[in-house]
């Protein structure tokens, strides 16, 4: 009996743990529902309590949809809308300007968001704005218009080659996977560009289906590694013969990471030895500059590795994707077709000529095309968000303290009726009328972002969407789709719109 006390209390402990479990949980609860400084935006109860509710849609659905979930959010509770206990989401294009600028106070990506992608040393991945000042700063001029435009050649000798592809396909009487021969194409610039040596993706048979298909499994592993921020550095410790067991997607990715960092140790090392036999500048050079701005520190190759993967997949899935969704929409409508066509061959008599980018981008029609194809791509279809660095930020009269997370999506801003009336039609005449145009663009049409986080390789994206779609439509005159709805160009957000394995991919074939 001297032991019941004892006994008693190690009974109690669990107990007491419960409780204590259950005050903190309750207490929690009350506060980010009731005393929050978010609890008047109006917005689902879960949402307002947990951050799991964005995690059930992004990894626990059917599909990667939140971004529908949001559009339908704001339908019910207004233009802004909390979306986890210190997130609100906007969908007023007024607001647009108001979270990306240029300046010192601009909002800062948000850290939770940004750190899953486990890039902290390249530009695109780093949060806070003073640091991504100089790393932008130092890599920037190598996506310049003036450098991109000397560029050219590279872009129309892979576009030749492209097209010459179509020409053997169609000759056989095959249909042509323009899925992924429109990304190939955009790999093979982005690889030629960056090692002067491209992946040689436009050889494949199939355009590298197999590296597309690498790369999306691994993109969609990211809302595991945001939900769950402690497996990012366990990640880092998985072996080649570790990832061979547990995942193919994996293990593929790890041998495409060696493969960036052999190549990018040797062009570093041709560059240090002053041995430089590359044909032509590349990325790396801008990289590796010591002066390339002030502040820089010149990365070593674990740097230069993750700078290098976030240009090639954003590079090469977005520009890829636009071009997929301009083509079809063309070639859904035989009256946007056919003026595109006689738009290109009174410019270009002669379609064995190169077409010339600073002609083509003159060309009203083509650009009006490229502009509609880009709005209903959207790039990045979700919420970016963004850290509030001011207090007191006010958003449709919903005043929100430092720090709070805001986001806009383009899904949303891209199909904003009263800038796009008939927002899910492909439209090319909207921007007909110059006035209207700058007007939308301005404040209301941002494909490649807005201020100091603006796309680095808008240029570089323009001169491939120009020759690239210029010289397919212009090549050929009776292409048709095949086998290809617009149920297949449904897709799922993993910071780009990317395409289920079920979904058909697109194709065209000659019409006869």
């Amino acid at each position: 009996m001297a032991n019941a006390p004892l006994y008693s209390a190690w009974i109690a402990i669990p107990a007491y743990v419960v409780s204590a479990l259950v005050i903190y949980v309750t207490s929690l609860v009350v506060y980010r529902r009731w005393f929050h400084p978010l609890s008047k935006v109006p917005g689902p109860f879960w949402a307002s309590i947990t951050h799991f509710y964005i995690v059930k849609y992004n990894l626990f659905s059917e599909r990667s949809q939140f971004y529908l979930q949001v559009e339908k959010l704001h339908l019910k509770y207004g233009p802004v809308v909390r979306i986890s206990p210190d997130e609100i989401h906007l969908a007023d294009p007024e607001n647009y300007e108001k979270l990306h600028y240029i300046g010192s106070k601009a909002p800062s990506k948000a850290p939770y968001f940004y750190d899953a992608f486990g890039l902290k040393t390249a530009a695109f991945g780093t949060t806070s704005n003073e640091i991504h000042r100089v790393r932008r700063a130092a890599i920037s001029p190598a996506f310049s218009r003036k450098a991109v435009l000397e560029l050219e050649s590279i872009v129309q000798e892979k576009s030749t080659k492209l097209n010459s592809r179509i020409k053997d396909l169609l000759d056989e009487g095959k249909p042509v996977d323009l899925h992924h021969g429109f990304r190939a194409l955009s790999v093979d610039i982005v690889t030629d560009y960056s090692f002067d040596n491209d992946y040689k993706q436009l050889d494949s048979p199939t355009f590298g289906s197999d590296f597309y298909e690498m790369t999306s499994e691994l993109i969609t592993r990211g809302w595991v590694l945001q939900a769950f921020p402690f497996l990012l550095p366990l990640s880092d410790l998985i072996t080649l013969p570790m990832a061979k067991s547990i995942n193919r997607g994996l293990y593929e990715f790890l041998l495409f990471r060696e493969r960036c960092v052999e190549q990018i140790a040797t062009v570093k090392k041709e560059i240090d030895e002053g041995r430089d036999k590359l044909k032509h500048q590349t990325i790396f050079h801008q990289l590796l500059d010591p002066d390339a701005s002030e502040g820089h520190v010149v990365p070593n190759v674990e740097g230069l590795t993750e700078e290098m993967f976030t240009i090639l997949t954003a590079g090469g899935e977005t520009t890829g994707h636009a071009m997929t969704v301009i083509t079809y929409y063309v070639l859904s409508n035989p009256d946007i077709y056919e003026k595109l066509v006689s738009e290109l061959k009174m410019a270009f008599p002669n379609k064995k000529t190169n077409l010339e980018y600073l002609k083509l981008e003159k060309l009203p029609y083509l650009t009006s095309v490229i502009k509609e194809g880009l709005r209903l791509s959207y790039g990045v279809p979700g919420r970016l968000p963004r850290s509030i660095e001011t207090p007191d930020a006010v958003f449709n009269g919903y005043c929100v303290p430092k720090n709070t997370t805001v986001s806009m999506s383009a899904w949303m801003l891209n199909r904003n009726p009263q800038n796009f009336p008939e927002p899910d039609q492909f439209i090319p005449e909207r921007w007909s009328d110059p006035a209207k145009t700058k007007r939308l663009e301005n404040k209301y049409f941002a494909p490649f972002g807005r201020g100091s986080r603006q796309c680095l390789g808008m240029h570089l994206a323009y001169l491939e969407l120009y020759i690239g779609i210029g010289s397919v439509f212009r090549n050929f005159d009776q292409l048709r789709i095949d086998n290809f709805g617009p149920q297949d160009l449904e897709f799922d957000d993993y910071f780009g719109p990317f395409f289920r394995p079920t979904q058909n991919k697109f194709h065209v074939a000659l019409d006869k």
